[in-house]
């Protein structure tokens, strides 16, 4: 009888474990993302690029990550020739970013036990943060010159800078996937996401001109699909909802 009712013991011991362990999450996480972006800046025509990311990230809870993390890609708008831009005006920069990051997950606010539906839906986010834009266009990167004279002068030289600083902010939305390990923690997370970024300052395509003669009405900005990865490690916390859903 003593040996059923200590195999009764464990077996509830062992079923009170396992469910706890949907409540628990790890405290860091690290990972790196590729994107496809384009400006929106001076220039009409812009060209997409690849690019990619970096990140450390703080998991304030299972459903708020706090990420520091490095951009890098490549922003291209005008060319050289008139259907492309009618004073041969052309940028190419090969920008770096240093971003602080928050997202909100749907999770952290609704009430999603014993529902499929918010259970589908509690992973979507929206973010926002504060960064630095580290803009360079080297070389034959940009004409500062007008191509054309049926436009204007050609010795009339476009104002601005090759290299600039400029901060941003970026605006953030998507869903992550959850991919739990053997303690049911959230061990990897798949994102999919869209950022756009608007930045103070003129330094994402080079030119500064006035805004009588030529479009320059807004800021820079840049936007961006991304496909992220993150391996999530370290402390092990409590959360106050479970996380997984078992059923």
């Amino acid at each position: 009888m003593k040996k059923y009712f200590l195999l009764f013991v464990l077996l509830a011991a062992s079923a009170m474990a396992k469910a706890q362990s949907g409540f628990n999450y790890y405290e860091w996480g690290a990972g790196f993302g590729a994107s496809y972006g384009r400006g929106y800046d001076d220039l009409n025509r812009q060209v997409a690029h690849p690019g990619g990311s970096l990140n450390l990230t703080y998991n304030y809870s299972p459903y708020v990550p706090m990420s520091l993390e490095i951009q890098f890609g490549t922003l291209e708008g005008g060319g050289r020739t008139p259907d492309k831009d009618l004073y041969g005006r052309y940028s190419k920069n090969h920008y770096k970013a240093l971003v602080l990051h928050a997202d909100m997950q749907m999770g952290e606010i609704i009430d999603y036990d014993n529902s499929f539906f918010l259970n589908a839906i509690k992973n979507f986010y929206i973010g926002t943060g504060i960064g630095a834009i580290s803009n360079s266009m080297k070389g034959n990167d940009i004409q500062r010159t007008n191509l054309y004279l049926y436009n204007g002068p050609n010795t009339y030289v476009f104002p601005g800078k090759n290299s600039s600083v400029n901060l941003m902010v970026p605006i953030r939305l998507g869903y992550e996937f959850k991919i739990y390990d053997d303690y049911d923690q959230v061990g990897y997370t798949i994102t999919l996401g869209y950022q756009h970024a608007y930045t103070f300052g003129e330094g994402l395509d080079g030119y500064n001109d006035n805004s009588q003669k030529f479009k320059n009405n807004a800021p820079d900005q840049f936007a961006m699909f991304t496909l992220g990865f993150k391996y999530n490690f370290g402390n092990t916390v409590s959360y106050t909802k479970l996380v997984r859903n078992f059923r």
